[in-house]
C-alpha cells in the first residue's frame, strides 16, 4: 500500500528551522494563476494584496513558519531576459518578502557551473525534500517526497551554492 504524500502545509508545519525552494522554470500554469496572469499580460498590474483570496492563503502559511523561528528561502533561476511569467512572479514577490520569506534571483548564466538537480524542490529541515516535477509548457505533474541523506545533502548544497550567488530580490533588476 502507498503511503499518502504529506502536504506542502504539513510539511512545513513540522519544519522547525529552516525551508529552501530552488525554482528553475521559466514558466509555471498555476490555475490559482490564471485569471491573474490573463490580467496582468492585458494591463500590466499584478494582484499584489496580500490579504487577497491569490495572496492570502501563502501570506499566512509563511508568517505562520516564520513566527516560529522558521527561515523560508527562495532562489528563482532564470533566463534573461525573463520570460512573462517570470515578470508575473517578480511583481508578486512584493508579497512574499513582507511575510517574511527571504527571496533571491539568480541569472541562469550565471549558475551554468553549479550542480543542481534538474527539478524544482523544496528542502525540509535537511530531512526531507520534495521534488516537483513540471510539463515542458509548466504544468505541474507530481511531487516525490524523498529522503535519503545523499539526496537531501545534494539538494541542500545546490540550494546554498545558488543562495551564495543570487541576488536578494529589492536588488535584483530583471532584464
Amino acid at each position: 500500500m502507498q503511503q499518502k504524500m504529506p502536504s506542502f502545509a504539513e510539511l512545513l508545519a513540522e519544519t522547525t528551522l529552516i525551508a529552501l525552494h530552488l525554482e528553475m522554470c521559466d514558466h509555471y500554469v498555476v490555475d490559482e494563476e490564471v485569471d491573474d496572469f490573463t490580467r496582468r499580460q492585458a494591463t500590466g498590474q499584478r494582484d499584489a494584496d496580500p490579504a487577497s483570496p491569490n495572496g492570502a492563503p501563502w501570506v499566512a502559511k509563511i508568517r505562520e513558519a516564520t513566527a516560529r523561528g522558521v527561515a523560508v528561502r527562495r532562489v528563482r533561476i532564470i533566463s534573461e531576459p525573463a520570460s512573462d511569467y517570470i515578470r508575473y512572479e517578480h511583481a508578486a514577490t512584493d508579497v512574499n518578502t513582507p511575510a517574511g520569506e527571504e527571496v533571491r534571483w539568480l541569472p541562469r548564466t550565471s549558475a551554468s557551473d553549479l550542480a543542481l538537480p534538474e527539478s524544482d524542490y523544496w528542502v525540509f529541515d535537511d530531512r526531507v525534500v520534495r521534488f516537483h516535477y513540471f510539463t515542458g509548457d509548466g504544468r505541474w505533474t507530481y511531487d516525490e517526497l524523498r529522503d535519503e541523506p545523499q539526496v537531501v545533502k545534494l539538494c541542500r548544497d545546490a540550494f546554498d551554492a545558488a543562495w551564495d550567488r543570487a541576488v536578494p530580490h529589492e536588488d535584483y533588476r530583471l532584464a
